[in-house]
């Protein structure tokens, strides 16, 4: 008879083990983690990717936003996917790439972050978070070989130096700081010239929303997979602002009345702002 059916819990939970939630899993039930379920030599799938995340930093903190738009091939998937999301109370990711793959590997990511913070009974380093993430991008390389990807942006407020910071990754987990602003997905491109043209040091945090804004509007005025605001079905870009008081996502109206903003000064000027 087994432990299970005694009604006793299985060895791996009553072994003592590291603070990481992921080696947990790894050891306990391999088969959940994401990267785990490689598909067959030569198979391909057809899955909706996600695609534009930028962040900024600004006097005070840091700001992520993303579109909402996830397409498959030439087909918009989804008009309304959530891509930013509170890692924990200091911390946001943003995903690009494959969309089912990504949302997986955050919800793990958060888990693993809330149980290092349980067992240890203190917040993980910004940059101990940062390179957590790297090892589950890691670990998805196999499955990233066959084209199902997993590229976030990782984004927080460090206690210790009292500043937001962002973090850049490839899809073998390389980890990169990224200074003042950055984007990825498939508008990246348009949105990083739009971020050059727009930021500056000592930005406060409501210009910087609207700067992230922008550079979304931007992305989505070239690239065919980036989602601009809708506003006739009024969805909006996901945007978080991350400072000494935690995560917080900015409300709908606030964003519609950006929205609005943006779209009144680029009447004649379809350039946008400089």
């Amino acid at each position: 008879m087994t432990t299970e059916a005694q009604g006793r819990l299985p060895a791996a939970y009553l072994a003592a083990g590291s603070s990481s939630f992921r080696d947990f899993l790894a050891g306990a039930a391999p088969e959940l983690l994401p990267g785990s379920r490689a598909l067959p030599v030569g198979s391909s799938v057809e899955a909706p990717h996600g695609t534009t995340i930028v962040s900024l930093v600004y006097d005070g903190g840091v700001v992520m936003a993303g579109d909402r738009r996830a397409t498959m091939g030439n087909i918009i998937a989804n008009r309304d996917m959530e891509k930013v999301f509170a890692a924990d109370e200091y911390s946001a990711v943003g995903i690009a790439g494959t969309a089912g793959v990504a949302l997986e590997l955050v919800k793990l990511f958060q888990v693993e972050l809330e149980h290092y913070e349980k067992i240890e009974s203190a917040l993980l380093s910004l940059e101990g978070k940062a390179n957590r993430l790297a090892q589950m991008i890691r670990g998805n390389l196999g499955m990233a070989m066959q084209g199902l990807s997993v590229v976030p942006l990782f984004a927080g407020y460090d206690l210790e130096l009292g500043t937001g910071r962002m973090f850049s990754y490839d899809v073998t987990g390389g980890c990169y700081e990224e200074r003042d602003h950055h984007s990825i997905g498939s508008g990246s491109l348009f949105a990083r010239g739009s971020l050059k043209k727009l930021w500056r040091p000592g930005l406060d945090g409501d210009t910087a929303v609207s700067v992230a804004i922008e550079a979304l509007y931007d992305a989505a005025d070239d690239d065919s997979a980036t989602g601009g605001p809708d506003t006739g079905r009024r969805i909006w870009p996901t945007v978080a602002v991350i400072d000494s008081g935690g995560v917080r996502f900015v409300d709908e109206d606030a964003l519609a009345g950006a929205v609005d903003a943006i779209i009144a000064a680029r009447q004649g000027n379809p350039g946008g702002a400089r």
